[in-house]
């Protein structure tokens, strides 16, 4: 298990031009795809986190699950022991990068309805996290 340490903030960056690298939080438990459910939910009760990010067998970052979309999937008559984080992803271009500004990551999780998106560098890494507050 990776985590990524949180970049402290300038105090002096505009908050329109602030990019996403000035506010991200850190990553956090980071599992591979490959895992069952069972598991994952496992290691977010362990971590005290309501949220993996998943990487793929190279260590890039294929996307976030959340505790409540693995908990809807374990309840759903349709699940087995066997069902992979791989295999519940949802939208795999849901990410972000560090230049990205504030304002654009902000439209983008709006449109998208998204409450949290994955920072990811050029090689895919993930960085850390972003989440909107309400």
């Amino acid at each position: 298990m990776t985590l990524v340490q949180m970049q402290p903030r300038p105090e002096d960056v505009n908050p329109v031009h602030r990019t996403v690298a000035e506010v991200r939080d850190a990553a956090g438990p980071q599992v591979c795809d490959d895992m069952t459910v069972e598991v994952a939910l496992a290691v977010m009760a362990a971590a005290r986190t309501g949220r993996l990010l998943v990487c793929d067998e190279d260590g890039q970052c294929t996307g976030l699950v959340t505790q409540t979309e693995l908990t809807t999937v374990r309840d759903s008559s349709a699940y087995t022991d066997r069902v992979r984080l791989r295999e519940i992803l949802g939208d795999p271009g849901s990410f972000t990068s560090p230049v990205t500004t504030m304002a654009e990551a902000e439209h983008a999780m709006r449109t998208r309805r998204l409450g949290v998106l994955p920072v990811v560098d050029e090689q895919g890494s993930a960085l850390g996290i972003l989440a909107l507050s309400h």
